[in-house]
């Protein structure tokens, strides 16, 4: 097997490429950006294809300019996948609950392009048997999916101010177009709206009622979060209500990471 620097060296000869005619690319890119960091020197680029060194992130910029490739392709030589990126996020779970900064993917995704015609959405159903057909699907084609209205977000592991009714560690969906808290009869907590809202601490999802200018945080009841108040806008921002949710339940251990209510604090 090829090893990087020998990958490159085919991809150079490839576009029929001597060394110096990419130290002298390099060079120009150096120039436009201001930056030395860009440049190859020819010594340099023997090195990277015959000694093992890895090149910098200038670099590998802009040795994908001049090959004519994805600056993933460079990066995938040296065995950095940027595809894994979403998948290996959940390798840490932040305390703290946090916006989720969206992490583009550029490669194919296998989905359910064909569902079995009895699937009924009124009923629990086990959605792998009512899958007929997987197809993989350009990722560039979900964005009709998406609209620019929502935001996700994370709880931390250790964000306890809905809980029981959303576990720690369950990821959020937020409309930001409902950003107005609205006083409204609701029958039971399930239909109550809950919020996202960001502090001068950092995020958390909790019910809302406005008091004027003082915007009062509310927890679950069996939760050992305290209620708090804060100034609307100056204090505390609703970033919008909270309408999906995916939580773990079966393997959720809280009972021991459970605080207590004395001394019960609104973040962590």
């Amino acid at each position: 097997m090829l090893s990087p620097g020998q990958q490159l060296r085919v991809m150079r000869e490839q576009l029929g490429l001597t060394l110096r005619d990419v130290e002298e690319a390099s060079g120009s890119l150096a120039t436009r950006y201001g930056k030395s960091d860009f440049a190859i020197p020819l010594s340099r680029l023997s090195e990277l294809e015959n000694k093992g060194v890895v090149p910098t992130i200038y670099r590998v910029y802009t040795l994908s300019v001049i090959y004519r490739c994805d600056y993933q392709e460079i990066l995938s030589l040296y065995g950095v996948d940027v595809n894994a990126t979403a998948d290996d996020t959940g390798l840490v779970g932040p305390a703290r609950s946090h916006r989720i900064r969206s992490v583009q993917r550029t490669e194919t995704v296998r989905m359910p392009i064909k569902l079995d015609p009895g699937f009924d959405l009124r009923r629990t159903s086990n959605l792998g048997r009512m899958v007929e057909q997987w197809g993989a699907v350009p990722m560039a084609y979900l964005s009709q999916f998406c609209t620019g209205n929502f935001t996700y977000g994370y709880i931390g592991v250790e964000d306890f101010t809905m809980y029981p009714l959303l576990l720690p560690g369950s990821f959020i969906q937020v409309d930001e177009s409902k950003n107005r808290v609205t006083p409204a009869m609701w029958r039971s907590e399930y239909e109550r709206p809950v919020y996202f809202v960001e502090t001068r601490e950092g995020h958390t999802c909790c019910w809302c009622d406005l008091k004027g200018e003082t915007l009062i945080l509310q927890s679950h009841p069996l939760s050992p979060v305290a209620v708090r108040t804060l100034k609307y806008q100056r204090e505390a921002e609703v970033l919008g209500q909270v309408v999906g949710v995916a939580m773990r339940l079966g393997d959720w251990g809280g009972g021991d990471s459970l605080p207590s209510r004395k001394g019960r604090q609104g973040l962590p």
